[in-house]
């Protein structure tokens, strides 16, 4: 097994919105990466996308033209449908579809022709980690590897272990997040949703609870979110924060709040299902939860992505850091 500091070459299956950004990332960091997909139409958009992300990089003064420019040639962009263009990578990561099947017959294939000492990684959403490498040749060396979107800015990453994963390979792997500048955490259990999406999906489940109960509109909610409990979350998190409260005060919260907090099992049932029957996806089919026509898409997009950069480049993550390092050293003593 190839340890982090000996993986050179990155094969990224699926170019699509997150394939492509995480092919950036590898690339500015020093990585030759090979992108795969099947679709030609796919591959040209990755190569747009990724062009102008760089470009925009540049203009921003992140980065200079002469190091963006080394970054895209770093990047072999493969002939549509040739998997076989990745077998000398030393890392797959994998974004094909949400689907078993097309997981299934790509793993069953790329893993056969890579290298054994090849590390494999799934960036599935939430997806049994198990399941999948039911199709990977040595599954041992196969593990979750999931980036939060957009992944160019956000730093999360989680690395999950399946049933039949190496221990030492979610290490290895959590190693080269960090290598890449990213803020891993370790999924010890393959558990649907692993932690991230589990959190998020009952923070969802909780406001389409107050919302079909009338106790707040969407809008309501969302400023909720963003300017008191996002706020917060963006600098602790749960437990921290019931600590630096009291665990006590929380705690008789939780004794008349608990008992009154939805718990809806089938989600076609909620508004959300609604939504799926209309055809109202969000950004992407320009309604959602909200309108996103006559050119509100880009304008949200772009409003996002601003908030991430500017949250990024605040550095708070650095406080967090040097406090839990401080704390560390108290502990050695």
């Amino acid at each position: 097994m190839l340890k982090a500091e000996d993986i050179k070459k990155v094969g990224i299956g699926g170019a699509g919105t997150m394939g492509s950004s995480m092919a950036q990332i590898f690339a500015e960091c020093g990585y030759d990466v090979k992108i795969y997909t099947r679709r030609q139409e796919t591959l040209d958009k990755a190569k747009a996308s990724i062009r102008s992300a760089l470009d925009t990089k540049v203009e921003a003064g992140d980065t200079t033209k002469e190091k963006a420019d080394a970054a895209y040639a770093r990047i072999e962009f493969t002939p549509a449908g040739d998997l076989t263009a990745l077998a000398d990578s030393d890392l797959i990561v994998e974004n094909v579809a949400e689907n078993m099947d097309v997981k299934h017959k790509f793993w069953a294939e790329i893993s056969a022709l890579v290298s054994p000492d090849a590390i494999l990684t799934t960036n599935t959403s939430g997806l049994s980690i198990t399941k999948i490498a039911e199709a990977v040749v040595g599954p041992e060396r196969f593990c979750g590897f999931h980036w939060f979107n957009p992944p160019h800015i956000i730093p999360l990453i989680e690395v999950i272990n399946g049933d039949k994963t190496d221990p030492a390979v979610n290490d290895e792997v959590y190693k080269l997040a960090e290598m890449i500048g990213k803020k891993p955490i370790h999924v010890n259990k393959d558990a649907l949703g692993f932690i991230g999406n589990r959190i998020q999906q009952a923070i969802l489940r909780e406001g389409l609870h107050i919302y079909q109960e009338g106790i707040g509109d969407f809008s309501d909610i969302d400023r909720c979110m963003k300017y008191g409990l996002g706020f917060r979350y963006a600098c602790l998190g749960p437990f921290e924060i019931y600590d630096q409260g009291g665990v006590d005060i929380h705690y008789h919260i939780a004794e008349y709040t608990f008992p009154d907090l939805g718990d809806d099992k089938d989600p076609s049932k909620t508004y959300i299902g609604e939504l799926m029957r209309k055809g109202y996806l969000g950004v992407k089919s320009g309604r959602g939860f909200y309108d996103y026509s006559n050119g509100k898409d880009k304008i949200a997009i772009k409003a996002r992505d601003d908030m991430y950069l500017a949250l990024a480049k605040a550095n708070i993550t650095a406080i967090g850091d040097k406090a839990e390092e401080e704390m560390k050293k108290l502990d050695e003593k």
